[in-house]
């Protein structure tokens, strides 16, 4: 299976689409910010480092082989602002896995734009991308990407305890995920977000 959308994908508020070069300013905007660095595994990025990312991020539009990306720009339908990025992962080809992501610029927070962005995405994985379960995971200090992750209907399957070494400490580490069955099932209880085509 290969999984080619056609781009943009649109929301009722935003537009999510390749990268270009010319997003390079409006990405450094938010991943040169210790705020946003914190629960990455990068530290703020530099705008050279940006840039080379921004370029790795151009060809990441389409699945075709296990461990294939899709990164995508999230826009403003109305103004074309940049204002974060959204990934889906294929894990496993043989268990029809994927792994959702998402970054968004800290002035844009709690306008439930990441929610909608990751909708669209879960959407695309689910559908024309024929995923039987996708996972997500998130530092367990991070309670806003915790509760995105409960909206979008996944259930915390771990919390990894000093795991790893992050940054110098232990970190800890929450994985949730959802179902095909179960994000359909959802669809019918609740309206999901519009997409327009």
């Amino acid at each position: 299976m290969t999984l080619h959308p056609d781009y943009p994908i649109e929301t009722e508020r935003l537009a999510l689409r390749p990268f270009t070069r010319g997003d390079v300013d409006a990405v450094h905007d938010y991943r040169r910010r210790e705020d946003v660095a914190e629960y990455l595994f990068d530290a703020p990025l530099s705008r050279e480092e940006c840039a080379e990312a921004v370029q790795q991020r151009i060809g990441q539009i389409a699945f075709e082989l296990e461990g294939d990306k899709i990164v995508l720009a999230a826009t403003l339908r109305e103004t074309g602002m940049l204002i974060g990025e959204v990934s889906l992962i294929w894990r496993s080809v043989d268990a029809q896995q994927a792994e959702i992501g998402w970054i968004f610029h800290p002035e844009h927070h709690g306008r439930g734009y990441a929610t909608e962005a990751a909708t669209a995405l879960l959407e695309l994985a689910f559908g024309p991308g024929d995923m039987h379960r996708v996972m997500a995971r998130c530092d367990a200090r991070n309670s806003a990407s915790a509760r995105l992750m409960e909206r979008l209907g996944m259930r915390r399957e771990a919390h990894f305890r000093e795991h790893a070494l992050f940054k110098g400490q232990w970190d800890e580490e929450y994985i949730y995920a959802i179902l095909k069955r179960e994000w359909q099932a959802r669809q019918y209880v609740e309206s999901p977000v519009a997409l327009h085509r």
